[in-house]
C-alpha cells in the first residue's frame, strides 16, 4: 500500500477519555468486566494474560471488590492501548486501519505542529463535577493497585499526566510517572535521572521553595503518548498534543495550585512536593519486564484536592514482557516517529521507515531504519545518528539499517536481511559507554548502570557492490494486483499481504525474450 492509498483521517475528535472509549468499543476492542474483581493483582493478571491475545481489547473494571460502596464509584480501565496499533491510531487522530510505517509518517509530521492550549473557566471544566479539598482527601477511596506480588506498594498514575511548572522559566511539563501511595494523603513520585519533573523539583528546593504537582489518574490516552517522550524542556507537552489534534486542548486553573490541569480528565490530584520532602518507595515491576532497583527514598507528594467526574475512570498501565506491557504498543509509534522527525531535522535523505519494536523492552530496546542508500557511507551515517538524536540515544541497544525494500515493521523481513545482506564481520559496530538507564537488568553490578552500549548493525546491501549484488526474487506488481483483487473470490483466508518490492515490469520481457543477462 502507497501514502496515497492509505484510509485517510476521518474520525469524530477525541475530546476525553469517554469519547475515546466509544470510539474504541465502536471498532470492537472493549471488553466490560462486570464481575468484582480483587484491585491488587487480579486486575493486572487479567490485563497481563488479555493482552496476549489477538485481538487484545482494552478491558473496562465496572466493580473492584471492597469498592462498592465507595462514595467516588471509580471504575478501572486496563490494557489501555496495549498492543492494538489500532487504538493507538484512533488515539492519535487517524483511521484504525492505517499501516504501521503510514501511521508513524503521519505521526512524525504531526509532531511538528505545536497548539498552545486553551484555558477554560472552572465552570465549564467536567473534572471539577466534584472536589475534595484539604483534610477530605481520602485515596482509600480508589481502588488503586498493586500490580505484581512483589511491588513496593500500590501504584496510581502508571498511565498519567503529571503536570509540573519549571521554576526558572514557567514553561509546563508534562510527563508520565509512577505514584505509589504511601498513605490517604500522600505519594511518592519515581523519577528516572534527567527526567523534567526530577529538574524541577531540584531547582525548587535549591531556592528553599515548594514544587506545585498536578497528576492526572484517568486521561484521554494522547496524553500518555506525549508524556512519554523527551522534547525540548522549553515547550509544553501540552503544545504537542494540540499539534496531534489539530486543535488546542482545553485546561483549567487548579484550585490549591496554579498548575493548568486536563480540564475534562476523569480524576485529577492536586499537591506539593516540599524540600526535602522524601520517603521509600518501590520496587516495582518495570517495562523491561523485571523488577527496578530496590526501595529507595523519592520525592513525597502532599496531596492538596481531589478532583473527578461522576463514576471517574482510572487508567492503568502495567509494565510487563511484551505485549503485556502498557507502554510497548503506544511507545513503539511515538518514538519511531520522533526518531525519524530526528533523522529529517539533520537533513537525511532517503529514510523511508523507522520502527522502534515494541518487543524490545517496551519499545526502547531496538530500532530498525529502512533507507534508499544514496551514497556511500549512507547506511552507516543512518546508523550513527540513529543511536544518538534525543528521541533515540536513551537505552537502546540494537540499531539496525535495511534498505527500502524491506518492512522494518516486520521482523520477518528484517531478520531475513540481516541474514542475507549484513557480514558480521564488516557491519557490526560497537559503541560504548552510551546514555541506558538504571533498569538495565545486563548492567552488573548495578554500579556499573545508567551506562550502557549499542550495536550498529548494517542489513543493507554492501553499497559498492549494489550493482552486482544478487537479484532479489519478488512479484511483478501486475501479478499481485491480480492475486489481491481476487482474494476473497479465491477463497483465501484474511487480506492479501503487503508487499513492498516488485519485479519490474522491463525486466519481465527481457527474459520473455530470452535474454537473461539482467
Amino acid at each position: 500500500m502507497t501514502k496515497s492509498d492509505a484510509p485517510a483521517t476521518a474520525r469524530e475528535p477525541i475530546n476525553d477519555l469517554r469519547d475515546w472509549l466509544k470510539q474504541v468499543e465502536a471498532i470492537g476492542e472493549l471488553t466490560h468486566v462486570h464481575e468484582p474483581v480483587e484491585r491488587d493483582e487480579e486486575m493486572s493478571a487479567i490485563s497481563y494474560l488479555v493482552a496476549k491475545q489477538k485481538p487484545s481489547p482494552a478491558i473496562l473494571f465496572d466493580t473492584i471488590k471492597g469498592f462498592e460502596k465507595s462514595p467516588i464509584g471509580a471504575r478501572s480501565l486496563w490494557n489501555v492501548l496495549g498492543p492494538s496499533v489500532r487504538r493507538i491510531a484512533l488515539t492519535l487522530g487517524e483511521n484504525p486501519d492505517t499501516p504501521t510505517v503510514e501511521l508513524i509518517r503521519r505521526t512524525k509530521d504531526k509532531l511538528r505542529s505545536r497548539i498552545p492550549p486553551q484555558e477554560i473557566a472552572a465552570a465549564e471544566a467536567s473534572v471539577f463535577e466534584n472536589s475534595l479539598i484539604g483534610d477530605k482527601v481520602d485515596l482509600d477511596l480508589l481502588p488503586i493497585a498493586r500490580h505484581w506480588p512483589r511491588d513496593g506498594g500500590r501504584y496510581a498514575g502508571t498511565a498519567d499526566a503529571v503536570i509540573t511548572r519549571d521554576p526558572d522559566t514557567g514553561y509546563l511539563n508534562v510527563g508520565t510517572y509512577r505514584m505509589m501511595v504511601q498513605d490517604r494523603q500522600s505519594t511518592g513520585l519515581y523519577l528516572s535521572p534527567g527526567k523534567d519533573a526530577r529538574l524541577h523539583i531540584a531547582r525548587a528546593w535549591e531556592q528553599g521553595k515548594p514544587l506545585q504537582v498536578a497528576a492526572a489518574w484517568g486521561i484521554d490516552p494522547l496524553y500518555m503518548l506525549v508524556g512519554s517522550q523527551t522534547f525540548p524542556k522549553n515547550v509544553s507537552e501540552y503544545e504537542y498534543a494540540g499539534g496531534i489534534k489539530g486543535g488546542p486542548v482545553p485546561v483549567v486553573k487548579g484550585k490549591t495550585t496554579d498548575l493548568l490541569i486536563p480540564a475534562h480528565a476523569e480524576l485529577v490530584v492536586e499537591g506539593e512536593i516540599r524540600p526535602g520532602g522524601m520517603k521509600g518507595e518501590g520496587p516495582f515491576g518495570e517495562f523491561t519486564g523485571y523488577y527496578g532497583k530496590p526501595e529507595a527514598a523519592c520525592p513525597l507528594v502532599n496531596i492538596t484536592a481531589m478532583h473527578y467526574r461522576n463514576k471517574p475512570i482510572l487508567t492503568n498501565a502495567l509494565m510487563a514482557d511484551y505485549p503485556s506491557c502498557e507502554q510497548s504498543g503506544f511507545f513503539s509509534i511515538i518514538r519511531s516517529a520522533k526518531i525519524w522527525d530526528d533523522l529529517d531535522k539533520l537533513g537525511i535523505p532517503g529514510i523511508h521507515g523507522v520502527y522502534s519494536h515494541p518487543a524490545a523492552a517496551g519499545g526502547f530496546g531496538m530500532t530498525v531504519i529502512a533507507l534508499e542508500q544514496k551514497y556511500a557511507g549512507h547506511a552507516a551515517q543512518c546508523l550513527a545518528l540513529a543511536a544518538q538524536v534525543p528521541g533515540g540515544a536513551y537505552y537502546t541497544k540494537w540499531i539496525i539499517a535495511v534498505d527500502h525494500d524491506v518492512d522494518p515493521t516486520d521482523m520477518d523481513q528484517v531478520i531475513w536481511a540481516m541474514a542475507s545482506r549484513c557480514n558480521p564481520i564488516d557491519d557490526i559496530d560497537i559503541l560504548r559507554n552510551t546514555w541506558s538507564t538504571p533498569l538495565d537488568p545486563t548492567q552488573n553490578p548495578p554500579e556499573k548502570r545508567p551506562y550502557g552500549s549499542k550495536a550498529l548493525i548494517n542489513a543493507c546491501k554492501e553499497h559498492r557492490y549494489i550493482p552486482v549484488f544478487s537479484t532479489r526474487t519478488t512479484l511483478r506488481q501486475s501479478t499481485y494486483e491480480k492475486v489481491a483483487a481476487n482474494w476473497k473470490k479465491l477463497g483465501l483466508p484474511g487480506n492479501a499481504p503487503q508487499v513492498r518490492a516488485y519485479e519490474s515490469e522491463e525486466s519481465f520481457i527481457y527474459r520473455e525474450e530470452g535474454q537473461m543477462n539482467l
